[in-house]
Parts: C-alpha cells; sequence; structure tokens
C-alpha cells in the first residue's frame, strides 16, 4: 500500500451560501470517497481545516509569527485525507468521487532518509 493526501481546494465562502439540497450532495460525494477508499485500502485520517484567514504562519529565519496564509489565492485548502491505497490509479479513481466543485491535488506521503518518524 502506499500512502497519498489528498488536498481539497474550494472557493472561500461557498459553504455559507449553499442551500442544503447542495450541502447534502457534498455530504454524499465525501461518503462515496471514503467508502472507495475502505474498500480499496484505509483512510489513516481527514478532517476539514478552518479558513485561511484563521491560519497563522511563521515566515523567514528568524520565523517571524504572521496571522493568515502564507500566499494569496483565490481558492483555498480546506481539508485533507491522508489515506493508504495500492496505487496513484486508484486514488484518482476516489478523488474523481469527491465533489466537482473541488480542486483536488493528491501527493504520494514520503520517508526523509535519516529521520524517523515518532
Amino acid at each position: 500500500m502506499k500512502r497519498y493526501l489528498v488536498l481539497i481546494a474550494y472557493e472561500p465562502g461557498d459553504w455559507e451560501h449553499v442551500d442544503e439540497d447542495t450541502r447534502q450532495e457534498v455530504f454524499t460525494a465525501h461518503r462515496a470517497f471514503e467508502a472507495h477508499v475502505a474498500e480499496h485500502g484505509e483512510k489513516v485520517a481527514g478532517a476539514a481545516l478552518g479558513d485561511a484567514d484563521t491560519a497563522t504562519t511563521l515566515r523567514g529565519p528568524e520565523r517571524t509569527v504572521t496571522d493568515g496564509p502564507f500566499v494569496e489565492s483565490v481558492e483555498q485548502v480546506g481539508g485533507y485525507y491522508d489515506v493508504r491505497l495500492p496505487d496513484l490509479d486508484t486514488a484518482i479513481a476516489a478523488a474523481r468521487l469527491l465533489p466537482a466543485s473541488y480542486t483536488v491535488e493528491i501527493r504520494p506521503v514520503v520517508g526523509v532518509e535519516g529521520y524517523d518518524e515518532a
């Protein structure tokens, strides 16, 4: 099994303006994604994230703490899934089940030589 991080980006403010039917469609899509992952591998973790304006960022060599996102962007990462699946094709098939309004990025999780995970 390979491990992938599935990042979900969306237009900020969209969720507050959708009707209940649309919300249920989104929930149904997430349930389909999770069922596909469960059938072919496992979900390690997943969560919705606070909006970018709630972020705290550390920048520069002195690690200055600032409020807000690191970069300005129309889309913001709004959630993620950390999954174990057999291959990238299976991860793509799962990601296609998420709402079409999302931009979904799939990245393999890689080990770093010389660093032991706690």
